[in-house]
């Protein structure tokens, strides 16, 4: 397994099996439990749990589309951040409460929750790293999607940032990716914007997917 190897002899690794693949254009089946290995070497992805197919797509529309909570946990690194709200109407709007935190869903995906019932009921709200902003100008655009967070720790990576932050006064640590020249440092309180427009939701019991492409 590649996995055995080390970081920079992997790489190489998976670009020779990939520039193999493409020469004698034939089909490879590659099992591995390494995401990342699945993602850039495979056409398409067949995500299997307990034995049972998930999923079977190419690498981009399990990465957008997970059918599952369980997908959208493992495709993706840092994995895809999860919280348990209440879906709510007010004011003619749909919003999505949990802990001090109010998200308003956007209309496009309104219509599902209102249809499916869901409206009143807990769901799993699911959003990855890179769709989370700390730029004041993002949060001052769309008051609608700020959310109140303390930062525990950042990890600069050079081309981007990893914040580690809690919100709502739990202790789980939510993960944003953002400009590497972001002024937030540990301890900090301050406010952070979603793209709502990437959002997922989750059914709380069966974990599937509500809101398909």
């Amino acid at each position: 397994p590649l996995s055995n190897l080390d970081a920079k002899l992997r790489v190489a690794m998976r670009t020779e099996i990939t520039k193999l693949h493409q020469r004698l254009q034939t089909t490879f089946i590659y099992v591995t439990h390494d995401q990342t290995e699945a993602m850039t070497m495979g056409s398409r992805i067949c995500i299997m749990k307990d034995g049972f197919i998930q999923q079977v797509d190419t690498p981009q529309n399990n990465y957008d589309y997970p059918a599952n909570k369980f997908v959208a946990g493992f495709i993706g690194s840092p994995q895809m951040n999860f919280f348990d709200v209440k879906l709510e109407k007010e004011d003619g709007k749909v919003v999505a409460i949990f802990g001090d935190n109010k998200i308003v869903v956007p209309q496009a995906k309104v219509a599902k929750l209102v249809d499916e019932s869901y409206i009143g009921k807990e769901v799993v709200m699911g959003i990855r790293p890179e769709n989370i902003d700390d730029a004041d100008e993002a949060v001052a655009a769309n008051p609608e999607a700020v959310m109140n967070v303390h930062v525990e720790v950042t990890e600069l990576m050079g081309s981007e940032t990893y914040l580690y932050f809690t919100t709502s006064g739990k202790d789980e640590n939510v993960i944003a990716r953002v400009d590497p020249r972001t002024k937030t440092r540990p301890g900090d309180d301050v406010k952070v914007v979603l793209d709502t427009s990437r959002l997922h939701f989750f059914d709380k019991d069966t974990e599937v997917t509500i809101l398909q492409r």
